[in-house]
């Protein structure tokens, strides 16, 4: 791993994530974290510049809807207690699955918006795991 990703892993540990956390907790009524596995973005600079865009937004998107109500949030909270992000290289590998209270998702960041799932596409798989 280069100094860029080294950088860019710092920045997104010590501001965006916990900026995001913060974020999804006050969305949710209760903190959830997001776990990242680090590893998966050896080398991929340019999957690290779009973690928190392709990912961390688009979740908290999805969830600003789950949550509109008290329901919502007490459905989310009793539910969800971990957000799990991985890097992958192609489309074919990525992965969407929310079980045993965890949301894992696997997306190509490196591929930009051909490598993500969509706020209603994490909505769907959430709510049907509610």
């Amino acid at each position: 791993m280069g100094l860029n990703e080294k950088r860019k892993i710092k920045e997104l540990q010590e501001t965006t994530l916990p900026e995001r956390t913060v974020e999804l907790a006050e969305i949710c009524g209760g903190t959830i974290p997001y776990e990242i596995d680090w590893a998966s973005f050896d080398d991929d600079l340019e999957g690290l510049n779009f973690l928190d865009n392709l990912s961390c937004h688009r979740t908290n998107m999805a969830f600003r809807v789950i949550c509109a109500d008290e329901l919502g949030k007490e459905a989310v909270q009793e539910s969800l207690k971990l957000i799990k992000l991985k890097n992958v290289k192609t489309k074919g590998e990525m992965h969407l699955v929310f079980s045993g209270g965890t949301l894992d998702m696997a997306c190509a960041y490196a591929l930009k918006t051909d490598g993500m799932f969509s706020d209603g596409e994490i909505r769907t798989v959430v709510m049907a795991g509610l």
